[in-house]
């Protein structure tokens, strides 16, 4: 079997909270709702669109959460127009794919972005072509359920042994337990370190540099 490593996108491969807050600041300050903090809203990255917004709002009708959903989508699409999104990728990122791909693991991605939000972004830092397998929430139930992984094993060729899930949210950890893949909680993204443990991390990564020791077997880390 091949060993693939699958990785979140936003808060894991990329620092996307500041965009993600200022597109959802607009779309409920256009429907009217305050807007929750900073601290409240980086605890939903990771979950689907509208599941997140369900998660902030949960005494507002589906239908509401649909509609704020759409605009949000507007409102991160017209800052993507107009140059405003910034994507970049966490320092140390590169080289931990550099190592991995050396060592024979597969890449994948496994994200509540759109598929159309997940090329932009990869390809933006020339990356896209790295990765077998782009699962996100245009085909997928939201996080933690495990389809996203499943989907990506299959296309790798890999088996829950032998993938282990990289991600910054208590959803990716919960998303590998239920796969039977092997979590490793990022650290440097969204969720507390005890969040991510208590969903059933092996080990929290304080950088991506940390990552490739505590892959089961592996010793020594990216120097």
């Amino acid at each position: 079997m091949n060993k693939l490593a699958v990785f979140d996108c936003d808060g894991t491969l990329v620092d996307s909270g500041a965009n993600i807050f200022t597109a959802l600041s607009g779309a409920f300050g256009e429907h009217g709702i305050a807007v929750p903090s900073p601290e409240v809203s980086r605890k939903v990255i990771g979950l689907s669109l509208v599941e997140a917004i369900a998660t902030l709002l949960p005494e507002e009708e589906r239908d509401r959460h649909v509609l704020l959903a759409e605009s949000y989508k507007r409102h991160f699409q017209r800052a993507r127009a107009e140059g405003r999104v910034e994507e970049p990728l966490f320092e140390g990122i590169p080289d931990l794919l550099d190592r991995l791909e050396a060592d024979g693991w597969l890449l994948a991605v496994a994200t509540g972005k759109s598929d159309r939000g997940l090329t932009l972004c990869l390809d933006c830092h020339g990356i896209v072509d790295r990765f077998v397998s782009l699962q996100t929430a245009d085909r997928h139930p939201s996080k933690p359920h495990p389809s996203m992984v499943e989907q990506a094993m299959a296309d790798a060729g890999s088996s829950p042994e032998t993938t282990i899930v990289i991600g910054d949210t208590a959803f990716d950890m919960a998303m590998a337990a239920a796969a039977g893949a092997t979590g490793i909680g990022a650290g440097w993204g969204y969720h507390e370190a005890h969040e991510m443990l208590e969903a059933g991390a092996i080990a929290v990564a304080a950088a991506p540099r940390d990552v490739f020791s505590l892959i089961p077997g592996k010793e020594a880390a990216i120097g």
